[in-house]
């Protein structure tokens, strides 16, 4: 299940990034100009109001399909504990070995006190 709704967020992803391209920043839909780009089968403005419209269902999508793959995914990650809930458990040393000292804090210049 997870990895179908994967693909289809794929897919959208990509159609998404393409429409966005496609777009002229200034509203002129598909950056073709004043000529008539598709052969006359839509106005300019009738090409923008698509592509804002399949803009909007690709957004939606996008953040449905997001939302629905965190929700299926939560609490995998990490056996569902959290990173912020305690700190990382380390092992303790064995007998035989010893824990190392810290070397001591080399002395750097020493500022006169009155």
């Amino acid at each position: 299940m997870t990895t179908v709704l994967l693909f289809i967020h794929l897919f959208v992803t990509l159609a998404l990034i393409g429409v966005v391209l496609i777009q002229r920043s200034e509203g002129g839909g598909l950056g073709i100009g004043t000529t008539q780009g598709m052969g006359g089968f839509m106005s300019g403005r009738g090409t923008t109001n698509l592509l804002t419209r399949t803009t909007a269902i690709l957004g939606t999508a996008f953040f449905a399909l997001s939302l629905t793959l965190a929700l299926l995914n939560r609490g995998t990650a990490g056996g569902g504990r959290s990173l912020l809930d305690s700190p990382p458990v380390t092992a303790p040393a064995t007998s035989g070995e010893t824990t190392p000292t810290p070397a001591p804090a080399p002395k750097g210049p020493t500022v006169p006190t009155n």
